[in-house]
């Protein structure tokens, strides 16, 4: 079958931007060509698109990207990256009609309900409801955030930026922590806490504050990683280092009460997702309860929250990090979206649906 035309799609984070071009034949994609960027090599998004189109001679039709950043009237100014992304400036780029921006949290919030059940693990069955809202979070480089609203005939993504929203500390020494942040920040939002960045802050309020000891060993291996925050979860998850065990602990306690207050806000009483690049590295660590404490500790309200499923995603999801479409070949289409193996795909496949077909599909 004759292609119908070819569609450019991306997954724009602070840490890498992952892009994919595709052909449509008939009710199906098919991978041309994948690429991943280092985004802070770049000044914007122009020239990441410069570089991957160049010596290509492809008529592109449509194009769409995913971008970790509050999307309004068609601008985004990144939080993780000194990018300020125009859909206008796209198209001129890219001389197309048709180049749309979506919040990569609302874009992977439609992908929530093509993933199989082997691509969740279930931190708590809660009651099955076949009616009600659902909700993401996802910790990564930054804190996403978004709400599936149920309007009676489907789930409609809902794009939030409540990963900035004020930390709320619960006790003594989580107030030590915001101190801490305030010291060094000024205006202390979930993000600060919730993110790779946020694990290192926590690590550093430990040594700077609470004295706690770090160990020669952990100096040096400290100061040889680019990734600071891997080396404090990868410890703690050995029982290397009491620092990065408590670190980790009270990480995956503000991660629960966070995320039992977005189900809150949201009514998610279908479920509450925990997606991202942190939760599956640190799945064995959520698992034993911490997590779930802290989600359910809301007072008069407990019950309810401990109603509500919280299964986290076991693949990767969030921009910086997530996985292209592997296959060479995908179907699309609202009868097709539960054959996507991946929500990072379906962020991909999404996209490109978007602008094959030109209306949104809501799960």
């Amino acid at each position: 079958m004759a292609a119908r035309n070819l569609v450019l799609a991306g997954d724009i984070g602070g840490t890498k931007t992952n892009l994919a071009l595709y052909s449509v034949h008939g009710d199906k994609l098919r991978s041309e060509s994948l690429r991943t960027f280092p985004s802070k090599h770049y000044s914007g998004l122009v020239p990441v698109l410069q570089d991957f189109l160049a010596g290509a001679h492809h008529a592109i039709d449509s194009a769409c990207f995913g971008i970790a950043g509050p999307v309004v009237d068609g601008k985004v100014k990144t939080p993780n990256l000194p990018w300020m992304i125009d859909t206008a400036e796209a198209r001129r780029a890219l001389k197309l009609d048709s180049v749309t921006l979506l919040n990569d949290l609302e874009a992977g919030a439609y992908g929530i309900l093509t993933l199989e059940d082997d691509e969740f693990y279930t931190l708590n069955e809660g009651t099955m409801r076949h009616s009600g809202n659902k909700a993401l979070i996802a910790a990564g480089t930054g804190l996403g955030q978004a709400i599936l609203h149920d309007n009676g005939r489907h789930l409609h993504p809902l794009a939030s930026e409540g990963g900035h929203a004020d930390f709320a500390p619960r006790n003594e020494l989580e107030i030590e922590l915001l101190r801490y942040l305030i010291g060094r920040f000024g205006h202390v939002s979930y993000e600060r806490v919730l993110s790779g960045p946020g694990l290192f802050n926590v690590y550093r309020f430990l040594r700077e504050v609470r004295h706690m000891e770090e160990p020669k060993w952990l100096t040096d291996r400290l100061a040889a990683e680019q990734d600071p925050s891997a080396v404090v979860s990868k410890a703690a998850l050995a029982g290397e280092a009491e620092i990065c065990s408590k670190a980790l602990d009270l990480f995956v306690l503000a991660y629960g009460a966070e995320a039992g207050n977005l189900a809150l806000r949201a009514k998610a009483v279908r479920g509450l997702y925990v997606g991202g690049g942190i939760a599956p590295k640190i799945l064995e660590k959520l698992k034993d309860g911490t997590f779930m404490r802290a989600f359910v500790d809301k007072g008069r309200y407990t019950d309810l929250l401990a109603a509500c499923a919280a299964p986290p995603i076991t693949r990767r999801f969030y921009p910086v990090t997530s996985r292209l479409v592997k296959t060479t070949e995908m179907p699309i289409g609202p009868e097709h979206c539960r054959r996507v193996r991946s929500i990072a795909s379906l962020q991909l496949a999404y996209s490109i649906w978007l602008m094959a077909y030109g209306s949104i599909y809501t799960l």
